[in-house]
């Protein structure tokens, strides 16, 4: 995102922080942006610098006036009052509204971060998977069933809706991207990173609690651990945090060297 959509995001999101948002109000943003999203229009009216800001706020109300909740309506005016760079950072900015709203909607005892991990791990081992929830050839609602099925009984409502509008409009990212950059913004909404930690053998819970004690004083606030264990790494770890890599793997080096040779 460029400068000028920061900062409308930013205003947005203090919007979203004023109110109670539900369930119901984060699913109404995500259709909103869809909808957005078909209409190269509606897109360009929304993002136009020169327009006025009461003009903008009027076609908001005029198109979701009745199709959302009353909270999400504040929030695209709130979107609609921004100066964005670019028509495509509006559609960004109200899916992470609609995360964020979703994400402090959830019950105490949902792990939204844990569920989201847990599906893209599915996903990440199962290329057929991958490419049915990636593919541009699939159907929005086929990629939205599919979803329900595999969450059927074991994710809460706000997982499947996260998911459910993911696969609809993925804005040119793979499944794995989509989640993982989900899981980063729910995690962040309720004040914490989360860190993807590959090894070659599982790590005892004493390394664990290093590593998030470590990572915490690197970013600045509390780290939870996701462990993905992969032979493939030789030894060493592999650490992610949002698009914040760390790579201290064997096969990296290996790799670094290979190349040094090459040259």
């Amino acid at each position: 995102m460029g400068s000028a959509s920061r900062e409308a995001l930013a205003e947005s999101r203090r919007a979203a922080r004023s109110q109670n948002g539900d369930l119901a109000t984060g699913v109404s943003l995500f259709e909103a942006s869809r909808i957005i999203g078909s209409s190269h229009q509606l897109q360009a009216a929304l993002g136009d610098p020169g327009a006025e800001t009461s003009a903008k706020k009027a076609l908001v109300a005029s198109v979701f006036g009745s199709r959302v909740t009353p909270q999400a309506l504040t929030l695209l005016e709130s979107v609609a009052a921004g100066r964005w760079s670019t028509p495509s950072d509006i559609l960004e900015g109200i899916e992470e509204l609609g995360l964020r709203v979703i994400a402090a909607s959830a019950p105490n005892d949902v792990s939204l971060e844990n569920e989201l991990f847990a599906f893209g791990r599915a996903v990440a081992t199962n290329s057929e998977l991958e490419l049915a929830l990636s593919s541009k050839l699939g159907s929005g609602p086929a990629k939205v069933a599919l979803v329900e099925r595999l969450l059927q009984g074991s994710a809460s409502p706000e997982t499947v809706a996260i998911l459910t509008h993911l696969v609809q409009q993925p804005l040119g990212r793979r499944a794995g991207e989509l989640v993982r950059h989900a899981a980063h913004v729910v995690a962040d909404e309720a004040g914490f990173a989360v860190a993807t930690v590959t090894s070659a053998v599982p790590l005892q819970q004493a390394q664990i609690d290093r590593l998030q004690a470590g990572l915490a004083a690197r970013s600045g606030r509390p780290v939870r651990v996701n462990q993905i264990v992969d032979a493939n790494v030789l030894g060493g770890l592999r650490v992610q945090i949002a698009d914040d890599v760390i790579d201290g793997s064997i096969a990296k080096r290996l790799g670094d060297l290979r190349l040094q040779l090459a040259g």
